[in-house]
């Protein structure tokens, strides 16, 4: 089976407002990133890869299969969805199989795929945990386990780890670069430090239009040169926040060491420094809203 998203000119609109603009994408097996700020259309262009919402216009591909072919998409792809739940008062083996029995799933192989996608997520000793007494993300890893207990081709997660402590935010992170070793794992997220510690191929999304495609190291080149380390004062902060693009503030005392986004040298003692992808982000962001304006 061909393990590819082929997006081609796709537009969903709400009534008057329109959600996503001839959006293009293709996306190739691994991880890949969709980043952008809440609103952006992030979660409307997962609900019609997954066929949960129905597109206005345009083309889409799973695996070679037209997203109006509802069945035959759903049996290939998981979802974890942000608004993700399930029964409280399940155990974490009983909301799985139950789960398992909605995707079609047979009493023997269920018998085995249970068990196995527990011990898979780190769930096995909580296997008789009721789900309303597991954390932020034990629920998250079982809601991974139910989107891939079928052993789909595409996996897509759409805001994984918000609310999630950050040691839980790290296993859950190496939890989707494992599962994707095989298959897309589609990780769509406005937390930038997600994309930067899992994903090469990463696009940005705002107001419904794809403002990047391509390698995290191609979003890093176009800020290069245009970053600068500087010691100010705490009381010029607000007046260089008004000049300058401001990524980073490290207060002491009476003073605070800002990392600072410029085309040219921001002050005198303005030191060039190494961007990341916060960074490039945040310009590419600001480049964008300007063309717009």
């Amino acid at each position: 089976m061909d393990t590819r998203i082929e997006i081609r000119d796709l537009s969903k609109n709400f009534g008057k407002k329109q959600a996503l603009k001839h959006v293009n994408l293709q996306i190739e097996s691994g991880m890949f990133g969709l980043l952008g700020p809440n609103g952006a259309g992030k979660t409307t262009l997962m609900k019609v890869l997954t066929t949960l919402t129905k597109k206005s216009g345009g083309e889409v591909k799973v695996c070679n299969i037209p997203v109006e072919q509802c069945v035959q998409v759903r049996r290939i792809i998981g979802y974890l969805p942000q608004d993700f739940s399930m029964y409280g008062n399940m155990k974490a083996s009983e909301a799985l199989d139950y789960l398992a029995v909605l995707s079609g799933m047979s009493k023997k192989e269920r018998a085995v795929k249970v068990p196995e996608m527990l011990e898979r997520v780190n769930l096995g000793e909580q296997q008789n945990t009721k789900v309303k007494a597991m954390s932020g993300g034990m629920k998250r890893r079982l809601g991974i386990a139910q989107a891939i207990i079928h052993d789909p081709k595409v996996i897509v997660v759409d805001e994984p780890t918000a609310g999630l402590d950050p040691e839980e935010r790290v296993r859950f992170r190496n939890l989707l670069c494992e599962i994707a070793k095989d298959r897309i794992v589609i990780l769509s997220t406005h937390i930038v430090g997600d994309i930067e510690a899992t994903c090469e191929n990463i696009a940005v999304l705002n107001q419904g239009e794809i403002l990047f495609r391509g390698k995290v190291s191609q979003l890093l080149e176009a800020v290069k040169g245009k970053v600068y380390m500087a010691k100010v004062s705490a009381m010029e902060l607000p007046s260089i926040r008004e000049k300058f693009l401001v990524t980073g503030i490290l207060t002491n005392g009476s003073s605070a060491n800002i990392k600072i986004i410029s085309e040219e040298p921001p002050m005198k003692d303005a030191e060039l420094t190494g961007p990341d992808v916060e960074d490039a982000y945040m310009y590419l962001m600001r480049q964008t809203a300007g063309h717009r304006a």
